[in-house]
Formats: structure tokens, sequence, C-alpha cells
């Protein structure tokens, strides 16, 4: 079990650095490796905006622990980790005396964990639940996921009221990425900066701490790639926490708009030694920072890989395309595909129906159509949409009920000299329909039985500048 003056004297060697280890929004969370501690502060800025408040009171612990009145977010740090082996995983969090002093942590820590792969837009939006997370009054200066190093007692199952600040152990697989939340619930309205002290634990972290977390995401010191909405708050990107630590003489920041592997941009920096990097709605892009050290020992310090920023709006649809069409003898239905003016991860619903992935539907029935698309990342949705599909209804229902009740070809008004033909089974012409007519279903004044009629459908349509006349001759069904 560690002590509380264990912990002082590593307070004072990396205290220096404080500032660096903390990041309140989950977009930039802090990547962390387990072959050391992590010192934590908390600076009284975190992003409630992080979560949709309408969802989040659903979460249970992430709202409110044995305290009814406990905040979701205020005080807080995200940190994130990849697996780098399989086994068990777990981490204590430690209450440390401000300030670097002796005296008695004042600070309450909660946690919540999200993963597997998941991201900070599912996390946000309410999608993703956290998996571990524990808002408990703490009674003890340690809270986390595993066993309380200060009283050996287990972690369970998040219950409100246990008082039980431990959450069980999470088992993890390679190369799947967690992120830590770490609030600071009794300090939230004071503003003052509370240090922690996060630890990893667990089997997979004592047969070896070094692989145990996948410790060359750190050297990714700029985080993982940010996705965001058109019109959000400015990001912050930060270099304070690469390997460099405090040894920073200046940063240079550069930008890749196009993510094509060239660099478009030298950009400025804000904060101490340009450390800081604003980067503005919609200016999507891979940002890299190269940091010089003072010590020239190495001479810089890098994150090769960047990070990709990308900026997400409301989608907007392009057109509608007919791939197929019942007009057509092959295949006999219509199937459109949705295209839409944006690069991004949408779903879309036709006519109500159920969201799907694949932006190509199939059968879709002739006349007005609508579609909604959705932005996957959470940046908008549309209002439903009308699209207009010429084909013919393959059925009628002639019974005075207003539904269905007369028949011809759906957006025949759109076409270019269009005749429509009804026949019944032995060839009889019984009605010719032009693009304001329909047939309602009887010859002479007489109703026609129920029973299969036969259309020739005469149009023209342009092929290569060419006016070419087209010809359609297939049944639909009268039912009564």
């Amino acid at each position: 079990m560690r002590t509380l003056i264990c912990s002082i004297c590593c307070l004072i060697l990396f205290y220096s650095n404080l500032s660096a280890q903390n990041s309140a929004d989950c977009r930039t969370a802090i990547p962390v490796c387990a072959d050391q501690p992590i010192m934590g502060i908390a600076g009284g800025s975190g992003d409630v905006d992080d979560f949709d408040p309408d969802v989040i009171r659903q979460t249970g612990c992430l709202e409110k622990g044995s305290l009814t009145s406990a905040n979701i977010e205020f005080n807080t740090s995200w940190f994130v980790f990849r697996a780098g082996t399989g086994g068990q995983v777990g981490f204590d969090i430690e209450a440390l005396p401000a300030n670097g002093g002796t005296g008695t942590p004042t600070a309450e820590w909660d946690f919540a964990v999200y993963g597997p792969e998941v991201d900070c837009a599912a996390i946000s939006n309410g999608t993703a639940q956290p998996i571990r997370c524990n808002y408990e009054v703490n009674t003890t200066l340690f809270t986390g996921i595993g066993v309380n190093p200060e009283n050996g007692q287990e972690g369970a199952a998040s219950l409100t009221g246990s008082q039980n600040t431990y959450d069980e152990y999470l088992e993890v697989q390679p190369g799947e990425i967690y992120y830590i939340l770490i609030n600071n619930f009794a300090d939230n309205f004071t503003g003052d900066p509370e240090p922690f002290m996060l630890t990893f634990t667990g089997s997979s972290v004592s047969d070896d701490q070094n692989t145990a977390l996948d410790c060359t995401l750190r050297d990714e010191f700029l985080g993982l790639d940010i996705v965001a909405c058109e019109g959000d708050d400015d990001i912050t990107i930060s270099a304070l926490n690469s390997p460099a630590g405090s040894d920073i003489a200046n940063v240079e920041w550069t930008v890749d708009y196009e993510d094509d592997g060239l660099v478009d941009d030298t950009l400025t920096g804000s904060g101490e030694f340009g450390a800081e990097l604003v980067v503005v709605s919609p200016n999507s892009g891979r940002y890299f920072a190269t940091i010089t050290t003072r010590t020239g020992m190495p001479p810089t310090v890098s994150d090769d890989s960047g990070v990709l920023i990308t900026f997400y709006g409301t989608p907007i649809l392009n057109r509608v395309e007919l791939l197929d069409s019942n007009l057509s003898i092959d295949p006999d239905q219509n199937n459109v595909e949705i295209i839409i003016d944006a690069d991004g991860a949408y779903e879309y619903a036709i006519n109500n129906g159920e969201f799907q992935d694949d932006p190509i539907f199939m059968n879709v029935p002739p006349g007005i159509n609508t579609v909604i698309i959705n932005d996957k990342n959470g940046c908008g949705i549309t209002d439903p949409i009308e699209f207009l599909v010429v084909g013919y209804p393959k059925f009628f229902t002639p019974n005075g009920d207003g539904i269905n009740d007369d028949w011809n070809i759906k957006g025949i008004d759109t076409l270019t000299n269009p005749a429509v033909f009804v026949f019944d089974r032995y060839g009889k012409l019984l009605k010719q329909l032009g693009p304001t007519d329909a047939w309602d279903g009887t010859f002479n004044g007489r109703q026609m039985p129920s029973s299969d009629y036969w259309f020739r459908f005469e149009y023209a349509e342009t092929d290569e500048g060419l006016l070419v006349a087209k010809t359609r001759k297939t049944h639909f069904a009268l039912k009564r």
C-alpha cells in the first residue's frame, strides 16, 4: 500500500509539470501509459458541454452518487489509454494535498470509464454509457477500479449509497481504447486546482508495466483524432504533454488541411512556449507539433502522426439518383441512391422507416417519398426531404376510400410526350391516359372486375443528346 508520505515525494518531483496534466475535454484526452504514475490536476475548467444534459441524467452513477446534488462534471481531467496486452487492468486515483503541501487532501474524486472502441461523440450524446464508474461519497483517500489499497475493499458494480469507492477490474483485449473521466466533486465551486495521482494496477500491469498499456500511444501526445461539429467551440490542442516534459524551448505548429501528406501552412501557437494551438471551426486538417528542447537532448520531439481534426456539418442532400425503375423490364422495381454533399458517417431513413447506413434503397414505392439524413457524429439531422420516383403502382383499389382509388404512372407529368394505354387481358383498349388523367377502374360507366390489367407506356427520353422513344408493356392489378 502506498503511503501519503511517498505520494507527497512523488508530487514534489513532478509538480512543475502538473499544469500540463489536464484535459477538460474528452476530445483532447491525454494519452497515458502504465509504466509510471500519472500526476493529474483539476483546475476548475471542466466542460459540462461534454454531455447532453437530457441524456446524461439517465446514466445512473455518472449523474450522482450518494448525494442527489452531486454535479455531473465541473473540475475534470480526461485520459485515454490503449491496451497493449489482454488481461486485467485497474487503477487507483489517490487524493493529494493541494499546492504540494503536507496537509490533508480536500478533494473528493469520482470517475467514469468508457470503452472499448467508443469515441467522444458517442460519449457526449449519450450513445455510449460508462462501463465502470463511481460517484460515491469517499471515506478514504482512494477511488478507482480493482482493490482499494488503503483498506483492501474489493471493487463492485456501482450501487448508489454503498459508499464503496471501487468498481470491478476491466478485462481488456490488445488494441482496445478506453477513456477515463476523473471528476473533482468536493471542490466543484472554489475554482482552486486540486492534484491527484493516477496509478494503473491489475494482473496484466503487474506482469509488465511496459506492455500492459500501449506506451506508443503516449508518443502521440496530441491525442487521438478529433471529430467535431461545425459551429462547435474552438478546440485547443496542447504539446505540453509530450515526452519532453518541461524541457521545451518553443513549439512549431504545421497543418495538412487535405490530409494528403503535404504540409499546407505553418501556424502560430499560443501560451507558454507557443505550446497550445486553437483550432477554429471549420478548419479540418491534420495538425502537427514539433518541439525544440532547451537542453538539446534530444534536439526535437514531435508527434509524427499528428492529430486529425474533422469538422462535420448538417448533411446536405445533393440528389436522389434513380438506379432502376419498374418502368424498365429488369429489374421490375424502383431502386434509388441518396447522394449528399459531404464526407462523413451518415445514416438514412425513407418514409419514416428505420435508419440504415447504406444510402441505397431497394423497391421504393413510386410517387412522392421522403428521406431523412442523420450525421452519426451528432452534427445534425435533416428535416424530411421529398423526392419523386417515376414509376407505376402494381395495384389499385377503387373502393371510394380515398386511398389508391385510381391508377396512372406516378410522376408522369415530368416526362416528355407521355401516353398510357390500358387493356384488359384479351387486349381490348379500355382507357388512354395523359399526364393529368387517371383510370378509375370503369369502362363505359361499368365497374371492371378484380383482375390483372395490362398497359403500354410510351414516352421520350434524352439519351446522349438525342430524344429517344421509350416503350414499356406490363401489367398491374385491380383489387376490390
